[in-house]
């Protein structure tokens, strides 16, 4: 195991994301970790914290110039990239000790991770080894203007509390965010920064624990995180065969189907399409609500789709109040009928 020797300085003022990649191509959640980490810069910038400037790591095999060059439009204002093949596969050990090298050369005061498979991984073994604190699962991120703390968001006892965490007395400040929840900075032609490639110390990049494959499970249906239109269903479906139709409004939408924690626990569709602060967050261009009341744990999950399209019979449905258009009616009258309509619309264009 290689030793680091533990240094006490002041942090440089700078935040870091942890960009991901899968053959040699960055993954969404590496764009969207921009979304916080440029807000967080740009704070501790205001509060005159000097080094207040956003980078972002990556470690990778045959990285992609565009995606790197990406990262830079979207935001970030310096990147420190190490390509080997030791990366490829994102392998504790390797990545976990450049991580500790880097941040112990360049001392940055935020360290900011997905809330993905490799993120849950590698973060907390990063944390013992520092040692520092490590905020998961955050659903907020943000700068204590009196302090400068990052002020970390969570939800606890099964999503019913959302926690607040600061980590007062230790450097870096970490946490990991969950994917989907911001939406990636566009990009800006003509944005400028400082691509620095490191070469990572040979004995960093061993590692006791072997590559061997990836079985993957089928799906039953579209990945609800990537898709670009979600329908979602909830308790006021009444029952799991009501929600054929949210089958065929998504079918004919061409988008997922999602559901509120309630109808997951009533056992009328599975876990992986629970939307929620204990499901997924989504982040689609559309997102149709059916008989959902919108309790503060749902809305967590898709607050930043770009059009949310609600129905529900009560008019004072939390739900309606994040809605750009809401239906108040019954959606066993209304659901029907809009699909209708639609494929209507269709079979005019077509004959047009």
């Amino acid at each position: 195991m290689t030793a680091f020797a533990r240094e006490e300085s002041v942090a440089s003022g700078a935040v870091w994301t942890v960009a991901e990649q899968a053959d040699g191509r960055l993954s969404k959640v590496s764009y969207e970790l921009l979304a916080w980490g440029r807000g967080l810069a740009d704070k501790l910038a205001a509060m005159g914290r000097p080094g207040a400037e956003l980078c972002s790591v990556v470690l990778g095999a045959k990285l992609e110039q565009a995606d790197l060059e990406e990262l830079i439009l979207r935001g970030a204002d310096r990147l420190y990239v190490a390509e080997s093949p030791a990366f490829e596969h994102a392998l504790v050990e390797p990545c976990s000790n450049t991580l500790q090298y880097l941040i112990r050369l360049h001392k940055p005061e935020i360290v900011v991770a997905g809330a993905t498979s490799m993120g849950r991984t590698l973060m907390p073994y990063l944390a013992v080894r520092i040692p520092t604190g490590l905020t998961a699962d955050c659903t907020g991120l943000d700068i204590d203007e009196e302090t400068g703390h990052l002020v970390q968001t969570r939800p606890a006892v099964g999503g019913n509390v959302l926690a607040t965490i600061v980590t007062a007395r230790h450097r870096p400040q970490m946490a990991t965010v969950r994917p989907r929840s911001a939406v990636a900075p566009p990009l800006v032609a003509d944005r400028r920064g400082e691509m620095v490639n490191v070469n990572v110390p040979e004995e960093l990049l061993q590692s006791r624990a072997e590559w061997l494959s990836l079985h993957t499970f089928p799906k039953d249906d579209v990945n609800i995180q990537d898709a670009e239109k979600v329908v979602a269903g909830g308790r006021g479906l009444k029952k799991g065969e009501n929600f054929a139709l949210i089958r065929e409004l998504a079918g004919i939408l061409g988008g997922a189907v999602g559901a509120s924690r309630d109808a997951v626990d009533r056992g009328w569709i599975s876990y992986p399409h629970q939307i929620g602060l204990s499901g997924k967050t989504v982040s689609p261009k559309l997102y149709v609500a059916v008989g959902i009341s919108g309790s503060i744990q749902h809305l967590a999950g898709m607050r930043t789709a770009g059009r949310i399209a609600a129905v529900n019979t009560d008019p004072e449905a939390q739900i309606f109040q994040v809605a750009d258009f809401g239906v108040v009616g019954d959606l066993f009258e209304f659901v029907p009928a809009l699909v209708e309509e639609i494929r209507q619309r269709k079979s005019r264009k077509g004959h047009s």
